[in-house]
């Protein structure tokens, strides 16, 4: 019964907070994720005048979208065939129509139900379905906008910077001339 209840929402664009091995994002059809409480959404866009496809974040309810947090930012799809999905060991991928991995997240870990869950926070977690423990986050790969939470700055342990970094223009979310870092050196 549950599998049919879910099927039937899949099919009207019900929507979820949350992608699954059983629901995912398919670019085309009319479904986002959206936040628990339903401050954001995720799913496929098209930036400004581009024909280019990106899989963002934005506002729910805000009139004119404004895009937050985008995964493929240098590796935009060409058309409207991508897919987003959420494989063992836990990783989040995105497809492009051959179905080639355009863009993915990664872990150290190894998860057998892996579910990847927007948060109320603009956090966008990938981890077991029943814990609460992380696998990847989208804080640790901030875009353009600083949400409370984020730790901008070097992980002394990986040797990795987190910070901002503007959009090369209205139509392209690749990284462009400014950005915002921490100066570890005080």
């Amino acid at each position: 019964m549950l599998i049919f209840l879910s099927s039937i929402c899949q099919c009207f664009g019900v929507t979820s907070d949350a992608i699954t091995k059983a629901h995912f994002l398919k670019d085309g059809e009319d479904n986002v994720v959206v936040s628990g409480g339903g401050i954001y959404e995720l799913g496929f866009f098209s930036p400004g005048n581009s024909k280019n496809r990106y899989v963002g974040m934005w506002y729910k309810n805000i009139p004119v979208r404004k895009v937050v947090w985008v995964a493929n930012r240098e590796a935009p799809l060409t058309s409207r065939a991508g897919i987003l999905k959420v494989v063992e060991p836990g990783i989040l991928v995105l497809v492009n129509g051959t179905n080639n991995v355009v863009w993915s997240t990664n872990t150290s870990r190894s998860v057998q139900n892996p579910i990847a869950q927007l948060l109320d926070s603009g956090n966008l977690v990938v981890k077991q379905a029943d814990d609460g423990n992380f696998l990847w986050q989208s804080f640790d790969h901030p875009t353009n906008t600083l949400f409370p939470g984020v730790k901008l700055g070097w992980n002394f342990v990986t040797g990795r910077e987190v910070y901002l970094s503007s959009w090369k223009n209205e139509e392209d979310p690749a990284p462009g001339d400014y950005t915002y870092h921490c100066d570890p050196s005080g």
